[in-house]
């Protein structure tokens, strides 16, 4: 994880929700008021974001302190407390919406991974992301799918070659599109082609890619196809992929599975912040 990266992207998450100041918080507290912050789940799953809640708070205010109950990847049960938070009321109350918006989703992504994960135990098959992410939260939901146990695809366009449809459309054939990717692009970077039929498969080993996507089939037709590929192409899956047919197209062999619903449709992990009393818990912090 990249801390620069991520303390700007806190930086700027705040300015959007701060604004000039938060009028609620300012108005009730003084700056030398101080209090604790409870993070409770209030599911069970698998949890990330404890970065976010350590640099979260930093960002707004060098004091806070954070402990750290859960660590990323570790199992949650509902009611376990996740992290508390002590210092500032008004540091606390500026920061808990961003950073619980952020663990929530991230807890939600790896909670998710997780589950596909221990669907394919037994295959060979990795399950792995794609650039369906959040513009702007790219880097945490990858790293929430790695912290889930899945592996990541390609961060961007500018780290590895997915020649798809609409490039072979463009340059009239995956044997044109290879030879000038191959043309211009140095010996480290692979080549990855996504094929829909039987003669692109054939036309794709051929161009010499050294990934192939099966892109929309299903595992019927991946399994009879595989026989064709040489073993020193890697093989992924993708399209229409669901937690009820994952392991079906896990069982054909195919080396990788890209599953975009992992980020692009995640149900965030229900977190809550809450004021810790002797007498139990008193008010909620979940606006």
């Amino acid at each position: 994880m990249n801390l620069l990266k991520l303390r700007s992207m806190l930086n700027d998450f705040y300015i959007e929700d701060i604004g000039d100041r938060d009028l609620t918080s300012e108005m009730i507290f003084t700056p030398d008021k101080d209090g604790e912050l409870t993070f409770l789940a209030k599911q069970s799953g698998v949890f990330c974001g404890e970065i976010v809640i350590n640099e979260g708070f930093k960002v707004l205010d060098q004091n806070i302190v954070v402990q750290i109950q859960v660590h990323d990847g570790e199992r949650i049960e509902k009611g376990n407390v996740i992290a508390r938070a002590k210092g500032s009321v008004q540091a606390l109350l500026k920061g808990e919406r961003v950073i619980l918006n952020l663990i929530q989703r991230m807890s939600g992504i790896a909670t998710k991974t997780a589950n596909i994960v221990q669907i394919l135990e037994g295959t060979n098959s990795k399950i792995c992301d794609t650039r369906k992410t959040i513009p702007g939260l790219r880097m945490l939901d990858k790293y929430a799918v790695r912290v889930g146990g899945g592996v990541n695809h390609r961060n961007g366009l500018y780290d590895a070659v997915l020649i798809k449809d609409n490039h072979i459309s463009f340059a009239g054939s995956i044997t044109s599109a290879v030879s000038k990717v191959r043309s211009g692009l140095g010996h480290t970077v692979k080549v990855e082609v996504e094929i829909e039929t039987k003669d692109q498969l054939l036309e794709a080993i051929e161009a010499g890619a050294d990934i192939i996507m099966f892109d929309n089939r299903n595992p019927s037709e991946i399994t009879e196809w595989l026989n064709v590929v040489p073993d020193w192409i890697v093989t992924e899956a993708s399209g229409n992929i669901t937690l009820q047919n994952v392991k079906e197209y896990a069982n054909t062999g195919v080396q990788f599975i890209s599953l975009g619903s992992l980020t692009h449709s995640v149900e965030a992990f229900d977190i809550s912040a809450k004021v810790i009393v002797e007498n139990g818990i008193e008010g909620g912090i979940s606006r």
